[in-house]
C-alpha cells in the first residue's frame, strides 16, 4: 500500500473527528469539574468513540450486504454527508451531524457526559463513522489495518487534547479553535469531493460494462 494513501486515510479521519475543534465544548461542559473528573469524562468519551468506530469498521461490509447497498452508492452518500459537514466547518460552526444545541444544553445536567454527547456523537458522529466505513469498504486487509491504526492513533491524540483541554483552549482561544475547524473543513471538503468522484466513476464503469454486454 502506498504511504500517500495511508496518510490520506489518517488525515480524512482526523479532519472529521476534529479533536482540537471539540476542545471548546469539552471545556465548557466540564468547567465545574475537578481535574480527576475531567480525566474520567475524557477517558469514557474516547473509549466509547473508539469502540463505536471499530465496531462499525469491522461490521460495515455486512451492513452493506444486509441492506443490499453497493459500495459506489455508499461512497456518493458518504461524500454528500461529509461535504455538508465540511461546509458547516468552513464557516466555523460545529457540524449539525455531531450534536444539536438542545443536546449541548441537556448534556450539562447529565452524569454520563462522557458517553453522550462527548463520545457519541461529538467524537464518533455520523460523519466519522461514514468516513471509517467508506475506507473500510475497499475490503483490503492492508486498508483495514491502516484504518484501525488511524482510529487508534487519532483517539489517542483526542485523549491528549481533552485531558489538556484547559491549557490548550487558554492558548488558542475561540479564534484559534475556529481557524483550525475551518482548515479541517477545507481538507474534509476535498476528501468528500474525491469520494463523490470515485463513486460516480465506479457507477459509470458498471453502466458502461452492462451496456457493452447488452450490445454484444
Amino acid at each position: 500500500m502506498e504511504l500517500a494513501y495511508a496518510v490520506s486515510v489518517f488525515v480524512a479521519i482526523f479532519a472529521i473527528a476534529n479533536p482540537i475543534g471539540i476542545i471548546p465544548f469539552f471545556t465548557a461542559i466540564t468547567r465545574d469539574y475537578s481535574l480527576d473528573e475531567q480525566r474520567q469524562v475524557a477517558t469514557k468519551a474516547v473509549a466509547v468513540a473508539t469502540g463505536t468506530l471499530i465496531i462499525f469498521a469491522l461490521v460495515g461490509r455486512y451492513i452493506f450486504l444486509f441492506f443490499s447497498i453497493t459500495i459506489p452508492a455508499f461512497r456518493i452518500a458518504g461524500g454528500i454527508l461529509l461535504f455538508s459537514v465540511a461546509f458547516t466547518m468552513l464557516f466555523g460552526a460545529m457540524p449539525g451531524t455531531k450534536t444539536t444545541e438542545a443536546e449541548k444544553r441537556e448534556s450539562i445536567e447529565r452524569d454520563d457526559v462522557g458517553i453522550t454527547p462527548m463520545g457519541i456523537p461529538m467524537i464518533a458522529g455520523p460523519g466519522t463513522i461514514s468516513t471509517v466505513m467508506l475506507f473500510i469498504s475497499r475490503g483490503d486487509l492492508g486498508v483495514t489495518l491502516v484504518v484501525l491504526g488511524s482510529v487508534l492513533i487519532i483517539m489517542g491524540l483526542t485523549y491528549i487534547c481533552l485531558t489538556n483541554a484547559d491549557r490548550i483552549f487558554a492558548r488558542m482561544g475561540k479564534v484559534g479553535a475556529l481557524a483550525i475547524s475551518r482548515i479541517m473543513g477545507l481538507i474534509l471538503a476535498t476528501v468528500a469531493i474525491q469520494f463523490l468522484i470515485n463513486g460516480a466513476h465506479e457507477i459509470a464503469l458498471e453502466w458502461l460494462t452492462e451496456l457493452q454486454a447488452g450490445v454484444l
